[in-house]
């Protein structure tokens, strides 16, 4: 049985403004105030972890023994069928500079690289979320959304962040970075881990 939630105060254990921004409207229908790991001028964690949940529960144990407070972290990236995984965790370090036109065209290289050698081409790709939320006692509960569907190039649209542009969710006809806000925060990784956190937790 998982814990409930029962505090009045939330931190969101993130200093990327997008990804707190999306976790404090997927939880805005509780009454609960929502502070970014930033605002509290939080340290950010070395992510020494080797699986998504290693590294949301690292970060969220962290930003919660630096503020007694309980805290929410998210750790999420997209896995490449073609390329073993990658760029799997490590995602937001194939953006040097938080540039991701530049990850997306490593992505797109590498991939035909790897169509090159093979001789097959694959485009499956999944955007994978794992959000943990830890207590000052120590306690700590991890839940995890997966995303599937396929790479296409060039990038398309302009909304969202990260890999958004050239990501299609299956059974969808345009990639996330095309979707409006709203549309994308109910079928999201993000969102999909969230629904079970909210399940488990605050219902």
């Amino acid at each position: 049985m998982a814990r409930k939630f029962k505090d009045d105060k939330l931190v969101v254990a993130s200093h990327n403004a997008g990804k707190a921004r999306e976790i404090a409207e997927l939880l805005e229908a509780f009454p609960v105030k929502i502070v970014s790991a930033k605002e509290l001028n939080l340290p950010e964690p070395d992510e020494t972890g080797l699986t998504y949940i290693d590294n949301a529960v690292l970060k969220a144990v962290a930003a919660t023994k630096a503020c007694g407070l309980p805290a929410l972290a998210d750790d999420s990236g997209m896995s490449v069928d073609a390329l073993d995984g990658a760029p799997g965790i490590y995602s937001a370090r194939w953006a040097p500079n938080k540039d991701f036109g530049l990850a997306m065209e490593r992505v797109r290289r590498e991939m035909a690289e790897k169509e090159r050698a093979t001789g097959q081409k694959n485009d499956r790709a999944q955007f994978n979320c794992c959000l943990a939320l830890a207590w000052p006692d120590g306690h700590v509960e991890h839940f995890m959304g997966v995303l599937q569907g396929h790479l296409v190039f060039p990038p398309r649209g302009n909304n969202g962040f990260g890999y958004d542009p050239i990501f299609i969710p299956d059974g969808h006809g345009i990639t996330c970075g095309e979707m409006t806000h709203a549309f994308k925060q109910t079928i999201s990784h993000r969102a999909l881990a969230f629904r079970q956190l909210v399940d488990a937790c605050f219902k």
